[in-house]
């Protein structure tokens, strides 16, 4: 049974649709939105947006007009009562409603943790679309939740949690997990900035910070990471090797060297250059004769490595699994199993004392993939908090910017909870520490 008909038999037990509530009516919110009005037993009950005038145009583009905006919560709440649809500018107001689910399209790293620990605290799902956040901060955040008894997660509909569900599929027919990828349309230049992409993102209708942070290889290295804490599997080496490779290629690419591949072992994680994008794949072992042969007679290739490919990804058209699999299924989407990569901040040109760094997709740093270990080794500095720091030392073009290098925002929730996660797997403590009564 689909989640459309488990959502309308929830509906019709409980007399109401799942309530949900959504942060950020921008680009990837509106879309949301859109896709959310039209699930069956779902409703976009509230929307959060600092500039409420734009919350309300995402409702309306999406049909709803009976809305409240207000700035009392007893209001707000007699409205959703009612079958009203509401607006704040207000994020946190969200963990305040009666809604079923918070789900975070704000961006903002900062945003993302701040919104996923309050709504937790109050007792409510929460789903993000803010990846960098899950990065940084995400393994807390799943524990912190499970002790709520409620569920974090990142949506459906980026690469990492698509991989993940290949992954998942690989698994569950028995097969040995080789490489887990995503294909990148272009190659990575790492010293890319927003004033060198103004005109192409104005031609892609982007905004230049968001384009940077593609092509400046950030967002593959968290979303590489994020999917190797979620799937409980290695970095393939530093930054990974992202080969060009084609959808026919990939099994021959991606195996260990001693196979003629690129791969130290099995079970690791690692990006394609070139027409795999905007996909994912999963490169899988079979073993077995008998299950070899059965492969090899369904078309998938000699073996024994084996490609399973997905040619793409929705994003917010396909966010909306997500609500299902929460509410239905009550398991996440996608949240970290391990912690066994990070993505360190590694400056763009020779960085000098005082400069506050403007953070992801910015001039000054960009995002490398390297193992927790690794990272923990080194005080690298997550790219999770670039933005909360400012330079209190010199640091040279293509060097990880270290803990050390840096004074942080101490006020910021991300880090703060990125120093107790820290403290916690330094100690070994993550699983068995009382969470909600550390940070209460």
């Amino acid at each position: 049974m689909g989640y459309t008909r488990k959502l309308l038999e929830r509906e019709a037990k409980l007399g109401r649709p799942v309530r949900v509530g959504l942060v950020g009516a921008g680009q990837m919110g509106s879309g949301f939105i859109a896709q959310i009005a039209r699930q069956k037993g779902v409703d976009i009950t509230a929307v959060a947006d600092v500039a409420v005038e734009k919350a309300i145009a995402a409702l309306h583009n999406a049909g709803i007009d009976d809305v409240v905006q207000d700035s009392d919560v007893s209001v707000l709440s007699q409205a959703i009562e009612a079958g009203r649809h509401v607006v704040v500018n207000d994020a946190l107001a969200l963990t305040k409603l009666p809604i079923d689910l918070v789900i975070e399209c704000s961006g903002v790293p900062e945003i993302a943790a701040k919104v996923a620990l309050a709504s937790l605290l109050a007792g409510k799902d929460v789903a993000l679309m803010t990846v960098e956040a899950d990065v940084t901060v995400g393994l807390l955040l799943a524990r912190i939740a499970a002790q709520t008894g409620n569920i974090y997660t990142v949506c459906r509909g980026d690469e990492p949690v698509e991989c993940l569900k290949l992954v998942e599929y690989v698994q569950d027919i028995g097969l040995e997990v080789v490489c887990a990828g995503k294909g990148k349309n272009n190659p990575l230049n790492s010293a890319a900035t927003p004033a060198m992409l103004v005109e192409e993102a104005a031609a892609k209708g982007m905004n230049p910070r968001m384009l940077c942070s593609f092509v400046d290889g950030t967002k593959t290295m968290i979303e590489m990471a994020a999917l190797a804490n979620a799937a409980d599997l290695q970095l393939s080496k530093r930054s990974m090797n992202g080969p060009p490779a084609t959808v026919p290629t990939l099994h021959d690419i991606f195996k260990p060297k001693s196979d003629g591949g690129i791969l130290p072992a099995n079970g690791v994680v690692d990006y394609a250059t070139g027409p795999v994008a905007p996909g994912v794949f999963v490169v899988a072992k079979a073993d077995d004769d008998v299950v070899r042969e059965e492969l090899r007679y369904l078309k998938l290739g000699d073996g024994p490595y084996f490609s399973f490919y997905r040619p793409y990804h929705l994003a917010s058209v396909e966010a909306v699994l997500s609500i299902g699999e929460v509410i239905i299924d009550r398991q996440a989407s996608l949240a970290p199993a391990a912690w066994n990569a990070d993505v360190s901040a590694m400056a763009k040109r020779d960085l000098v004392v005082g400069e506050k760094i403007d953070g992801i997709g910015g001039e000054h740093v960009y995002g490398d993939a390297v193992s927790a270990v690794e990272a923990r080794a080194g005080r690298e500095l997550p790219i999770g908090l670039a933005s909360a720091a400012t330079l209190r030392r010199n640091v040279a073009q293509g060097t990880p910017i270290t803990y050390d290098d840096v004074t942080l925002d101490e006020t910021k929730t991300i880090v703060i909870l990125r120093k107790l996660q820290d403290a916690l797997l330094t100690d070994g403590l993550l699983e068995d520490t009382q969470l909600l009564s550390l940070i209460k």
